[in-house]
């Protein structure tokens, strides 16, 4: 069986986690956090980066970050994981679902005005498949109505919208280190902050709501609870593991934008039959994943199972949220057809580092068999 995903190790994971073991220091905030915060701030030119034990705790810091309170309206796509809605619903937003374009996942950008009202506080668009949303339009409308925007870039690890790297154009920004990431560390994540009035509080929510950075850093004699917060750090193994990691992305990246331009090529001959992603012209590919558009749900239903029966594990991605069990009533009752044309039609095929040309080509012809009865 051709797995959907296989983590991929660099061969260094286990040498630096045993280097953090040894250390003596295994909690974190150590050695190995500040290490992987300093690369990647000075590799994306980010303003401040504080590891997490997950994306979804990055997009709660932020949610705390910017106040938000009962009533207050998020704006955020349909198509994407509950994890962009959860930060908010636990702190009593409502979260106000806004359709995908016509032409990729991506929330339209040119609908999220008639969305927001004076009860709106921020955008949180999400750079699916790490493909950018239009982060111009977003931007102009955050300037034009005072709104926070927070990028939701868990799959964007080293992609651009034009010449920004995505997760340093927001107020703030959120990356996943998930085993299915382009680089992992099992469980994990970033919180970007790019805004300055946010730096020194997102440490202290960062740190339980206490002051103890700047006592390590020898800034205050004694440390104390000055703010609210949770344990929002991994521990220094995690650190460790993702550091192996970072310094492998080049390679890492390498590897997989070969593999999603060979699944292009390899199936350019059912263009017409099914869709492909679709990269605008601001926007670059870090290859994240490879998607085809089938025709119908039931067309790719039948498609999973004739993969299933190859040996080939394909999966569809997310169910409209605003059709939810848990929101739907409280949904407003705008139709979203495009978020549901995606959520009834996508399916994400294998790719990981390990995956061989030989794999994708197995892969690739069992789907133009399926289509073209080859």
């Amino acid at each position: 069986m051709i797995p959907f995903n296989k983590p991929y190790l660099t061969g260094k994971e286990a040498h630096y986690m045993y280097q953090a073991a040894l250390s003596g220091k295994l909690s974190g905030n150590g050695m190995f956090t500040n290490k992987c915060q300093q690369q990647l701030q000075e590799m994306y030119n980010f303003k401040k980066v504080l590891l997490t034990t997950s994306c979804t705790d990055a997009l709660e810091m932020a949610a705390i970050l910017i106040d938000t309170q009962p009533g207050d309206e998020i704006i955020i796509p349909s198509y994407t994981f509950v994890s962009t809605a959860n930060p908010f619903i636990l702190r009593g937003a409502n979260v106000i679902f806004a359709d995908s374009n016509a032409d990729n996942p991506n929330l339209d950008a040119d609908l999220v005005e008639s969305l927001i009202t004076p009860k709106t506080k921020a955008i949180v668009p999400v750079h699916y498949a790490g493909i950018a949303c239009d982060m111009d339009k977003i931007m102009a409308l955050a300037k034009r109505y005072n709104l926070f925007v927070i990028e939701d870039a868990a799959q964007a690890i080293d992609s651009r919208y034009k010449n920004q790297y995505l997760g340093g154009i927001g107020h703030l920004s959120a990356f996943s280190f998930h085993e299915t990431k382009n680089i992992i560390s099992g469980e994990g994540g970033m919180l970007v902050v790019n805004d300055e009035r946010f730096v020194k509080r997102a440490e202290i929510i960062w740190e339980k709501g206490t002051n103890r950075s700047a006592f390590f850093r020898g800034e205050i004699d004694k440390y104390g609870w000055v703010d609210i917060g949770s344990s929002f750090l991994p521990s220094e193994v995690v650190a460790a593991f993702l550091y192996a990691q970072i310094e492998h992305i080049k390679p890492i990246q390498e590897r997989r934008k070969e593999l999603w331009e060979l699944y292009r090529s390899r199936l350019q001959e059912l263009d017409g039959r099914i869709r492909f992603p679709w990269l605008p012209s601001y926007a670059t590919n870090n290859a994240h994943m490879f998607y085809i558009i089938c025709n119908d749900v039931d067309e790719r239903d039948r498609l999973i199972r004739h993969l299933k029966a190859n040996g080939i594990l394909a999966v569809f991605h997310y169910l409209s949220l605003h059709k939810s069990p848990f929101y739907k009533p409280r949904h407003d009752g705008r139709e979203l057809p495009y978020t549901d044309f995606y959520s009834d039609r996508l399916l994400r095929l294998p790719l990981f580092y390990e995956l061989t040309n030989e794999q994708v080509d197995q892969i690739t012809a069992a789907i133009k068999q399926f289509y073209l009865g080859e």
